[in-house]
């Protein structure tokens, strides 16, 4: 059941990444908002596996940590981008 669990929520995480790029809520760039979310669900998975900490469902602990890591990880990309903003 983990094997499941597991890729599933790597789906979600890809979900949540790519639908917080079109809501705005991250200017990383799609591709870039898909690799944090699903390093974060990696990271947070492996977590689970090793020391039990969840914040419930492997769904949820999905779209808990891949939105945290898009609202807490800024980009190179994006910083960048800021920055030539401000130029202007």
């Amino acid at each position: 059941m983990g094997f499941f669990s597991f890729f599933g929520s790597l789906v979600i995480a890809g979900i949540v990444g790519y639908l917080f790029e079109k809501w705005e809520f991250s200017h990383n760039g799609i591709l870039p908002s898909i690799v944090i979310a699903l390093g974060a669900v990696i990271l947070l998975f492996m977590i689970r596996v090793m020391f039990g900490w969840t914040f419930g469902s492997p769904g949820l602990d999905a779209i808990i940590g891949s939105a945290a890591a898009l609202i807490l990880i800024p980009t190179e990309v994006a910083y960048r981008r800021r920055q030539k903003n401000r130029r202007r």
